[in-house]
């Protein structure tokens, strides 16, 4: 899938494609750039360092699980942003920092929804941290709608995720 992105011109055109099974590296670069940079209030790196093991193993099951729809984004031939999903849930959605606001985060987002009701969805979900503000406005912005769901994040010091719904 090619996407024309915003008018400043930073990114000509971004192509969006399935990811393979040998991307669990690139997905892995792309979640520590992006995470690295959005969470360091939460996770600060100097005392939680990012758990490239744990998250590398996560990838790897996602890239083998028929379930699960991971795609990779590529502006000039350089892997810069990921997205997954399955049947109800947009799984992960990162972007590196040098790509941040330029419709990156939209165009994997409106992909995923693409992909979602393409397999049936009709209500999507997902969790963002409580104290992921630009995360939440971003979402919010697109009509996604908190609910009361909660869930404690499995890595140290354990914050706190919540949980939104989007009608498809």
């Amino acid at each position: 899938m090619a996407v024309s992105t915003d008018r400043s011109g930073s990114i000509e055109r971004l192509e969006i494609r399935a990811a393979r099974g040998d991307d669990a590296e690139t997905l892995l670069r792309i979640q520590r750039e992006a995470s690295v940079a959005s969470f360091a209030h939460i996770f600060p790196p100097h005392r939680y360092p990012f758990p490239d093991g744990d998250v590398l193993a996560l990838w790897r099951s996602a890239l083998a699980d028929s379930e699960v729809d991971v795609d990779v984004a590529e502006a000039e031939g350089e892997a810069i942003g990921s997205v997954s999903v399955d049947d109800q849930w947009l799984r992960t959605l990162y972007v590196v920092p040098e790509h941040w606001s330029h419709g990156v985060g939209s165009a994997l987002l409106e992909h995923a929804l693409v992909r979602m009701r393409e397999r049936g969805a009709t209500r999507a979900k997902l969790w963002t941290l409580e104290d992921n503000e630009s995360a939440r406005r971003f979402y919010e912005r697109r009509g996604w709608r908190l609910t009361a769901e909660t869930r404690i994040v499995p890595f140290p010091p354990h914050p706190i995720d919540v949980q939104y719904s989007k009608e498809l």
